[in-house]
């Protein structure tokens, strides 16, 4: 909220310099003077980021009379009064107020004169948030209101929007407060204006004046609470696609396994909830669960250039602690912690061993922010009470034991982390970060369209690249991991045979990775709408499309027997070639194919003839279109 509390003190105005307190002086006699329309105003929001936050009232006060306009309602008059005022009074207003009114009300005129009393009271020697300086400048305005907080202040708008009427009057009367307080905080500036000419009458209100106003507040009309939108629910965001329907796991990670964490095995819009420990037991119950996702609250990479989590990494000065996804997160006013700070090493360090050993075993795996996803769907975050994360999960349209029994609150972000997932799998979410870094995912409901890849995998002859060449003659764009491969080889001039494929494949794998391996495939897609990728042969790769494209990704493995392998490659009746293939199909990069199949949304057995193969691929291209409904 604009007030925020610190510990800071007066400092004594003597130690102002002479040259910026007469400067101070200037600037406020300019934008003082009896015959200008001074308005006050102060707004409440559901939080500090205007990127996913939201404006809930706007309090503004001109010649002594307060005003409310609450969100939803017609803002003609604010608009007005603020068109008409010569003259802007705010606490922070120049960070907050105003870029929130300008983002809320396009239309809306800010006065060309803009006192901001966090500044004009710097100038003159004191700082402090408006708490504070009430504090130092005895000022008491607050009876009945010394609990509220800009936290509490998010946790009334929540408790009006669920009916609560008289939590709305409550928040409109922390509001008044804090422009009572911004006048008798102007007063005190005026004092130390060394001028005896200023008059400043309009801007000096009696206690009693003061009182009047909060009794006025009695009579003020506040509106109903809005109905809630459809959108705000489970279904009404799902629908009935697959998504709706998905397996999906969240873990609220701690970075010891001495500290319980957070997890939920999210079926659908079921939850189910618990505290683990060890990496072990979360691995274990991952697997034997077997979601289609799992969605982690921990960072999952580290910046790009570091190699490690420690201040020791030679590249710790170059390249430093933060990752492009925080960066990005901070400039949209959310208060993220670097992924390398000290107290966030271990919990960095032990989020890239899960998400590397799941997939290695081709578990997708995603980074999550529960918070921003808790802001989309309109549900209090923990700070404002677990009681009310858990109530506004249930009103999402969760269900689960945790709605009777008040889980932890790790628990409780366990479940938001799993629904980022389904945003995902959805199709709903954006990715922040760099290249060749691990994207946070953060729900999008105004997200566009993706584009539809179909992945082939088999053993070597199987047929998926006749496969591949057919759905491509659909309409499809293709690309092909061997094409990646083939541009290393040619740059280091070897031979392009199978044995020379194979050998600088699995030393891309090993050193490069899978991840940079699709990344080089998907470029050569470029920004087609429909992509048919050919020659998934690992595990990793089935968890990068699905972590990049969720369900508008297809998996699809073919299958042939190893006699019929052969005779199509050619190889039967020649011992020679014989134990070629039977060399090549062993060798280290073709070993994960088969579990790599397990994987697939769809097998397709290449037993009969080349009409029936060609029939089935028919079926799994017109069914590609609706693989995500």
């Amino acid at each position: 909220m604009p007030s925020t509390i610190s510990n800071n003190f007066l400092v004594s105005r003597s130690s102002v310099p002479a040259n910026v307190r007469m400067r101070a002086e200037r600037e406020l006699l300019a934008a003082i003077d009896a015959s200008r329309r001074v308005l006050f105003l102060d707004i409440e929001t559901t939080g500090l980021s205007r990127y996913y936050d939201e404006i809930t009232l706007v309090g503004y006060m001109s010649a002594g009379q307060y005003y409310v306009h609450v969100r939803g309602e017609d803002p003609s008059h604010l608009l007005d009064e603020l068109a008409s005022a010569e003259t802007l009074v705010t606490f922070n207003g120049t960070l907050f107020d105003v870029p929130f009114l300008l983002q809320t009300f396009e239309e809306a005129s800010i006065p060309a004169t803009h006192i901001d009393l966090r500044y004009a009271t710097r100038r003159l020697g004191l700082t402090g948030g408006q708490k504070v300086l009430e504090e130092l400048l005895g000022i008491k305005l607050r009876n009945g209101l010394e609990e509220v907080d800009g936290a509490e202040a998010v946790l009334l708008w929540h408790r009006y929007l669920r009916g609560d009427i008289a939590a709305l009057k409550m928040l409109v009367r922390y509001n008044l407060a804090d422009i009572q307080g911004m006048c008798k905080i102007l007063d005190f500036v005026v004092d130390q204006v060394e001028h005896p000419d200023l008059w400043v009458e309009f801007v000096r209100m009696s206690q009693g004046e003061l009182e009047q106003q909060i009794i006025a507040l009695a009579d003020l009309r506040l509106p109903a609470p809005p109905l809630r939108e459809n959108a705000s629910s489970f279904y009404g965001v799902f629908g009935d696609r697959s998504a709706s329907r998905a397996v999906v796991v969240g873990v609220d990670l701690t970075g010891s396994e001495a500290k319980p964490s957070g997890y939920c095995l999210l079926k659908g819009n079921h939850a189910e909830t618990c505290l683990v420990k060890t990496d072990s037991e979360i691995v274990s119950r991952i697997l034997q669960a077997r979601p289609q996702l799992v969605s982690i609250d921990s960072p999952l990479c580290l910046p790009v250039g570091r190699t490690r989590v420690t201040d020791d990494d030679p590249g710790r000065d170059e390249f430093g602690i933060m990752r492009i996804s925080e960066r990005i997160l901070k400039r949209r006013g959310i208060n993220v912690y670097p992924c390398l700070l000290p107290s966030m090493q271990k919990l960095t360090e032990r989020g890239i061993r899960l998400a590397t050993a799941l997939r290695s075993a081709g578990v997708p795996v995603i980074e999550s922010y529960p918070g921003a996803a808790q802001d989309i769907m309109g549900i209090p975050r923990k700070g404002a009470g677990p009681q009310w994360l858990q109530r506004g999960l249930a009103e999402f349209g969760i269900s689960g034991d945790f709605v009777e029994d008040l889980p932890s609150h790790d628990e409780l972000d366990a479940i938001t982390s799993a629904l980022v997932g389904t945003f995902l799998l959805d199709g709903k979410f954006e990715a922040l970060g760099g290249e060749r870094e691990s994207p946070l995912i953060v729900p999008n409901l105004k997200a566009g369209s993706m584009p539809l890849v179909i992945g082939l995998s088999g053993r070597i002859a199987a047929g998926k690249t006749t496969a591949a060449r057919w759905i491509e003659g659909s309409g499809y764009t293709y690309t092909r991991f061997s094409l990646v491969i083939d541009d290393e080889i040619v740059a280091r001039n070897l031979p392009l045979d199978r044995a020379t494929r194979q050998a600088v494949g699995m030393e891309l794998h090993e050193n490069r990775g899978q991840p940079w391996l699709c990344e080089q495939v998907l470029k050569r897609a470029g920004d087609a709408d429909l992509i048919v990728v050919d020659g998934l042969r690992w595990p990793d790769d089935h968890a990068f499309f699905v972590e990049r494209f969720g369900n508008h990704f297809r998996h699809i493995h073919i299958r042939a027997p190893i006699e019929m392998r052969m005779r199509r490659s050619g190889a039967d009746g020649i011992a020679e070639s014989r134990e070629g293939f039977l060399e090549a199909d062993a060798q280290p990069v073709e070993s994960m194919i088969d579990t790599l199949g397990q994987l697939a949304a769809e097998t397709i057995d290449n037993f009969g003839s080349i009409e029936q193969f060609q029939t089935e691929i028919s079926r799994v291209i017109n069914q590609a279109g609706i693989g995500v409904r």
